[in-house]
C-alpha cells in the first residue's frame, strides 16, 4: 500500500492532445526545483490552473521494520515541465518551488518526447529512470500494449530494455520489453 496516493502528473488532462498548437503567448519550460519540491511545486501550479507535467513512477523500498512500502517519486528528479504565458511562468517561479527556470527552443521535440514517456508509463510494466544516454539500437515495438512506440534497446542482464530519450536533458525512461515484439530499425 502507498504511503500517500498517488497524485495528478498532468494538468490539464489533455494537455498533450492540444500542446502540439501551442498558444502564441504560451511557452513551455523545463522548472529545475529545489531539492524534493517536484509535487509542491506540482500542487501549486494545479491550483494556479497552470498547464505543466511531471512523470512520477512508483518506487517499492523494505523499511528497518520489513515492511514494503511504496511510494511516488519523480521520473526525472528535480524536473517539471511547465507550458505558460509570461504570466504564468512568474507566478510558478514565484511558488518557492524552483531553482532555475529553463526556456525550451525545441517546444515541439520536447513534447513529442514527453508524450511518448507519457505512453509508456500508461501502456508499460514498471519504468526506471535513466540517468545517461544508453547505447544501442534503434528499434519500434510491433505488438502489445505500447506498439508504434520507438526508442533504443538494449540487452541487460537477459532483459531486453526499451529507453525513451528526452533529448532537450539528456535523460530517459525504460521498460523491460518482450524480444518478439521489438523490431529492429
Amino acid at each position: 500500500m502507498p504511503i500517500l496516493a498517488k497524485e495528478p502528473d498532468l494538468y490539464p488532462e489533455n494537455l498533450f492532445e492540444d500542446s502540439i498548437v501551442t498558444p502564441q503567448d504560451e511557452k513551455w519550460f523545463a522548472m529545475y526545483t529545489l531539492a524534493r519540491h517536484e509535487k509542491e511545486l506540482m500542487r501549486q501550479l494545479r491550483e494556479q490552473k497552470i498547464a505543466h507535467y511531471g512523470p512520477m513512477v512508483s518506487q517499492r523500498k523494505r523499511s528497518p521494520q520489513g515492511r514494503i512500502r511504496t511510494s511516488w517519486v519523480p521520473l526525472f528528479t528535480g524536473y517539471v515541465f511547465v507550458r505558460a504565458d509570461e504570466v504564468g511562468r512568474h507566478n510558478a517561479v514565484s511558488t518557492g518551488c524552483i531553482s532555475r527556470c529553463l526556456p525550451v527552443t525545441m517546444a515541439e521535440e520536447l513534447v513529442t518526447d514527453l508524450q511518448k514517456i507519457r505512453f509508456m508509463l500508461i501502456n508499460g510494466t514498471e519504468a526506471r529512470p535513466e540517468p545517461k544516454p544508453v547505447v544501442g539500437r534503434t528499434a519500434v515495438i510491433k505488438r502489445g500494449a505500447m506498439a508504434g512506440l520507438k526508442g533504443t534497446v538494449t540487452k541487460v542482464n537477459n532483459e531486453h530494455r526499451l529507453t525513451v530519450l528526452v533529448n532537450f536533458m539528456q535523460q530517459g525512461a525504460s521498460v523491460i520489453v518482450d524480444e518478439a515484439d521489438v523490431e529492429l530499425l
